[in-house]
């Protein structure tokens, strides 16, 4: 399983960066490898569950993510089930007046289909394609 962690410094109200964030059809806005995302369901203890097509090295996945646990502007673990079974852990923090979001990530590469060769070149895909991710988001809660 893969693991990486990664943080950005956001000068905007952790609120507001929760709230997009939570928000699952914004993803493919920030990630720049998240195809789709569909079939959002909102129960009403507030943790969604969606469908997503995920664009890696050329091929695409599909699966679904279930939020696990959810606390309103502080934390959002969600976990995924298909192509790429993943766990995510959002954590939203005060800093300065703006948020520092701390995102940790384990996953599987999909060893079988893209071989055992290709899995290191895509442990480092994924690490930009996270950093990325991080820097849109911000982009897109400063500007």
């Amino acid at each position: 399983m893969a693991h990486l962690t990664k943080s950005v410094s956001v000068q905007a109200p952790v609120s507001k960066v929760y709230e997009f964030m939570y928000e699952p059809t914004n993803l493919p806005e920030i990630w720049p490898s998240m195809v789709e995302v569909s079939d959002i369901q909102r129960p009403a203890d507030g943790k969604l569950s969606f469908h997503w097509k995920y664009k890696m090295a050329g091929l695409f996945f599909e699966g679904v993510s279930q939020m696990e646990e959810v606390v309103q502007d502080q934390r959002v673990v969600t976990t995924s089930a298909g192509g790429i079974p993943s766990r995510f852990v959002w954590t939203y923090q005060p800093e300065n007046g703006g948020t520092r979001l701390t995102v940790d990530i384990e996953y599987t590469v999909p060893v079988p289909v893209l071989g055992k060769l290709a899995e290191a070149a895509i442990v480092r895909m994924n690490d930009r394609e996270a950093d990325t991710l991080l820097a849109n988001l911000k982009i897109r809660m400063e500007g």
